[in-house]
């Protein structure tokens, strides 16, 4: 998978840019504050349509213009596509090949990309909520129709949970209303859950390998799924779906009180542990950081088990934040077979004897000169 343009229209603070990314390593260097994160948000966004950076759309618009468009020329292993976005107070509008497409989750997954940001060590030890937003993302650019299950479920939890608040005291039509909404939750619920145990279950075959590597075998890496009720082990999906109904049934009168609903994927988290210790409690911030790294680099793997091809990977000023054996170990393994895209604020943090062809891209204010 190679993205070979990228052009972007009143998009942050870049009126107009075109770049020909047709390198397989990309760096943009310049100071701080002067675009190079927007560069690689703007290719994460044409591949997901959403930012890793905010929720709000009308952040990715240049000040007092009212849409931006963002156009890349993708090269994958069947032919070659262009991807265009425009993003807009309306909503957004995305075109394959010249082709509208009547649902994002069509357009999803035409491009792949891993990111990984200083943030990220937020995965491991920050709240469960981010952790969800990680798998959510992942999960949805390599199976499109999760995104379709997780919408329907998100619509149903705030109806369901509007339904909960005026539940108490409980009548008897609230009551049998929201038996109505159980069902709907718990059969698109299980959907997800079953998604979920799937991805990390493969995602944990291939982060364990990785972490044993980088640490010389010194350390076993275990990603496991814990899910709102359960073990995360869970049979076929009728199975799950009667535990999910009756783990509603029980909790009714508690949800009712409390006025939310108490269980399903929205309460969902991942644990990390290292030789049986978790890391998020007890793991060094070095034993986080390569934690984060086995994530990533795993992440490339999984996308080309599963796709048939290696994804983008954009880092951003990532390679500072590694010790020199760390940035080793992923320079080793993306180099001559991901496409990768860099930000550096210097060159001096990037070992560029170790790179092969790199291009070199200076930013400055919202403008980009090649210079490689």
């Amino acid at each position: 998978m190679f993205l070979k343009r990228l052009e972007l229209n009143h998009y942050r603070n870049y009126p107009h840019v075109e770049i020909s990314t047709d390198q397989n390593i990309n760096i943009f260097v310049g100071p701080n504050a002067q675009g190079k994160t927007n560069l690689l948000e703007s290719i994460y966004v044409l591949a997901l349509t959403k930012s890793h950076r905010t929720h709000q759309d009308k952040e990715l618009i240049e000040w007092q213009e009212d849409h931006a468009r963002l156009f890349g020329e993708v090269e994958r292993r069947y032919g070659t596509s262009t991807l265009d976005l425009t993003i807009s107070g309306k909503g957004k509008k995305a075109k394959v090949n010249g082709l509208e497409q009547k649902k994002l989750s069509q357009f999803i997954g035409a491009l792949n990309v891993v990111m990984f940001a200083p943030e990220d060590l937020e995965i491991v030890k920050g709240s469960p909520g981010i952790r969800r937003r990680f798998l959510d993302m992942e999960i949805g650019q390599v199976y499109p129709s999760y995104l379709y299950d997780l919408t329907q479920y998100q619509k149903i939890l705030v109806q369901r949970n509007n339904l909960l608040k005026q539940s108490f005291p409980p009548s008897t039509a609230n009551s049998a209303m929201l038996d109505v909404w159980n069902e709907q939750l718990a059969s698109f619920g299980v959907k997800i859950m079953k998604k979920r145990q799937s991805f990390i279950k493969k995602l944990q075959s291939w982060a364990e390998q990785i972490h044993r590597g980088i640490t010389n075998g010194k350390e076993s890496l275990r990603v496991e799924y814990a899910p709102s009720f359960g073990d995360g082990h869970f049979e076929d999906e009728s199975v799950l779906l009667d535990r999910f109904m009756i783990k509603l049934s029980q909790i009714k009168e508690q949800e009712m009180r409390r006025g939310v609903s108490l269980i399903g994927p929205h309460r969902d988290d991942l644990l990390f542990c290292i030789n049986d210790k978790d890391v998020q409690t007890f793991g060094s911030q070095g034993q986080q950081r390569t934690t984060a790294l086995s994530l990533k680099l795993a992440e490339i793997e999984l996308i080309r088990e599963e796709v048939g091809e290696y994804p983008v990977l954009l880092l951003d000023d990532v390679l500072s934040e590694l010790d020199e054996y760390r940035q080793t170990q992923l320079i080793q393994t993306f180099q001559k077979k991901v496409q990768t895209f860099i930000t550096t604020t210097g060159l001096e943090s990037v070992h560029l004897d170790q790179l092969d062809h790199a291009a070199v891209f200076h930013v400055s204010n919202g403008s980009v000169i090649d210079r490689s």
